[in-house]
């Protein structure tokens, strides 16, 4: 009888080493968002989001795996547990928290209206008066032109950006909405510098626009959201964060805290 204790403490060493070890699964939207996720040449994801997302599962000291989904499939996809969490630059916003909740901020960053070099610069209802407006679908951007921008210029949806980008291109539409880091990866690639500039950030709506990119969660997974919190917060006071971000941007994409 001596030995039952050490025993039940050799089989808890072992549930909780297994459960060090549970597979995490990210899902991440199947397109290239650059310079956030995109695949390399042999078919490797990598990004800014990636090697984060690296850091995070590293400081929990999980295994973890990326599941593709397209982007206007990711919060059903995790509400039938085809993953555990997005990991997609997707913004916490009052809409989206009804249905899911959310890790704490990782970065944040304007929504930007982009055009032809010759069109003049403006980011309003006025400057986009008569004019058609690309916009990835079920986005927040999407959501912002509903409200500010639907009784001024007409929209024109897409399910990628790359093919917003390439009818900007071709001037078969006028204006691309995204948010500035994304577009500004278009803007500095060989099609991008040639045909088009920034035309302004629009002016920030929380309530739509939301609070920052986090990672979404089901509601019930409290225990993984904590730990994701708590990896978050120690990548970020390491130094890791900082070195991360600097291997892709040459500014701090935090934001106001």
């Amino acid at each position: 009888m001596k030995l039952l204790p050490t025993l039940f403490a050799g089989v808890a060493f072992a549930l909780s080493a297994v459960a060090a070890q549970a597979e995490v699964r990210f899902g991440v939207m199947n397109e290239s968002y650059p310079p956030f996720f995109a695949k390399d040449a042999s078919g490797e994801w990598q990004g800014w989001e990636i090697d984060l997302m690296n850091a995070v599962c590293e400081e929990m000291k999980e295994k973890c795996s990326i599941v593709e989904i397209s982007w206007d499939g990711l919060i059903p996809a995790l509400e039938s547990k085809k993953f555990d969490v997005i990991w997609s630059s997707m913004s916490n916003t009052e809409e989206r928290s009804k249905v899911i909740d959310f890790t704490d901020k990782y970065y944040n960053t304007p929504s930007t209206l982009i055009g032809p070099k010759d069109q003049k610069p403006g980011a309003t209802a006025e400057d986009v008066k008569a004019k058609t407006i690309g916009i990835q679908v079920s986005t927040i951007q999407s959501e912002y032109y509903k409200k500010y921008f639907a009784a001024a210029a007409e929209e024109k949806t897409y399910q990628t950006l790359d093919e917003a980008f390439q009818d900007l291109a071709a001037g078969r539409i006028d204006y691309v909405f995204g948010d500035s880091l994304a577009l500004d990866a278009f803007l500095k690639s060989d099609a991008g510098k040639d045909c088009c500039a920034n035309m302004g950030d629009v002016a920030d709506d929380k309530e739509i626009l939301g609070a920052g990119v986090s990672g979404g969660l089901r509601k019930e997974d409290t225990e993984l959201k904590a730990k994701l919190n708590k990896a978050i917060a120690a990548v970020r006071a390491s130094g890791q964060y900082d070195t991360i971000t600097k291997k892709y941007f040459d500014f701090d994409i935090y934001g106001a805290k």
